[in-house]
């Protein structure tokens, strides 16, 4: 490497190695977001309204279902408060969908 006068490298090699440092500092970001997942977009509200339905419905199926099993089990009533639990887990998260359906936009 050679020098000028005043002690210091030339301004071009200068700026080479800064730029290629750059471009390595980049890639390893983006290498790292890439490893850890940040490089996806998040969710929009549509995809987040679906997500809640889904689990309005599958939470009031298991949820209904896991009551009634454990009542059936308690009192001895197989399998009647399993099918009413079940069928009241079903209507509440068509319920709860109702209500959310029915909220005015933001």
């Amino acid at each position: 490497m050679t020098e000028d006068e005043s002690g210091q490298a030339p301004k071009l090699q200068e700026d080479a190695r800064l730029a290629s440092l750059d471009e390595r500092l980049r890639q390893a970001q983006h290498d790292e977001a890439v490893r850890t997942g940040r490089t996806r977009k998040p969710a929009d509200r549509n995809e987040q309204l679906g997500n809640r339905v889904l689990s309005y419905l599958i939470g009031g199926l298991l949820g209904g279902a896991a009551i009634g099993w454990a009542l059936d089990q308690l009192f001895d009533t197989s399998p009647w408060l399993l099918l009413i639990m079940l069928f009241l887990g079903t209507a509440a998260g068509f319920w709860n969908i109702i209500k959310l359906s029915n909220r005015r936009p933001e």
